[in-house]
């Protein structure tokens, strides 16, 4: 019996969670290594003990100092955070898309419904997107995702879990926006007999040249989402001000390669893969 047979009788919103779940784990899995490469690049310039290194110099450190497990640090807190949030946000996506929009979104509704699923989808899962981002730094000897949460808790209180919300939110919504405004346009854009022999290469253009465009617009939030997850520093203008003040305006790009290439081809194989399992499921 096929996966398509199995679920005839399912929710199109349980099989777009199910399928945004299932693409989110397969890119979590294979590109973690990068998002530490990233997350520790854009901690390193506030640390005194050594110089902001390079995408392959931190590789490299990383794989020194914690050897080859060391680049799956935070795995399981990614895990925790992507599958669910990935399922949201393509479940609550596909729903605006076809019950407002009859399933042909303009533009201008592509970047609504991008955004306002991330907006759901990134509240609902911060606490982990600050216990993910506390591990892959490796300051934080957390045994467990639990201990993570329960230390958190113990030590800055409830508000704890919800420390960077603004800048994460700043950061996803307008790379979900565009992401899906770029995606939705640039699949118009592709030929048309590319996209008939072969659509998983239409959806992987599509998804990459998205990624790309999506990832320069937002890069300064993640870099300050970063800094007050992982720092002393609770607000924004505090933040951004200690930022400006160590390296400039080039502060914010600090970690913009692995994070381009992670974002870029994570979504890119996020949407492939999504857009198979619709196929499969035969989701409509």
């Amino acid at each position: 019996m096929s996966a398509s047979d199995i679920l005839s009788g399912t929710s199109p919103i349980v099989k777009a969670f199910l399928a945004g779940s299932l693409s989110g784990t397969c890119s979590t899995i294979l590109f973690q290594p990068l998002d530490v490469v990233k997350t520790r690049l854009q901690i390193s310039s506030s640390a005194t003990s050594r110089p902001t290194s390079s995408m392959t110099g931190e590789l490299q450190l990383v794989v020194h100092t914690k050897g080859l497990s060391g680049l799956w640090l935070g795995l399981r807190a990614s895990l925790y955070r992507t599958v669910p949030g990935v399922g949201l946000y393509f479940s609550s996506m596909h729903w605006m898309r076809n019950s407002l929009c009859e399933g042909k979104p303009s533009p201008l509704q592509s970047l609504m419904i991008g955004g306002t699923a991330r907006t759901f989808a990134g509240a609902v899962m911060i606490p982990f997107t600050v216990v993910k981002t506390r591990m892959e730094s490796g300051n934080f000897n957390y045994r467990s995702v639990t201990a993570a949460l329960v230390d958190i808790i113990k030590t800055q209180g409830l508000k704890g879990l919800g420390r960077g919300l603004g800048p994460t939110l700043a950061r996803d919504v307008p790379f979900s926006s565009l992401y899906l405004a770029f995606y939705d346009l640039l699949k118009l854009q592709t030929p048309g007999w590319l996209s008939s022999s072969s659509p998983e290469s239409a959806h992987m253009l599509a998804g990459l040249g998205a990624g790309l465009l999506a990832s320069i617009v937002t890069q300064p939030a993640d870099v300050v989402k970063t800094r007050m997850q992982t720092g002393s520093m609770s607000s924004v203008v505090s933040t951004v001000s200690s930022l400006y003040r160590e390296k400039g305006i080039h502060a914010f790009t600090a970690g913009l390669a692995p994070r381009m290439l992670r974002r870029s081809v994570m979504a890119a194989m996020a949407w492939t893969v999504y857009e198979r399992i619709n196929s499969t499921l035969s989701l409509k």
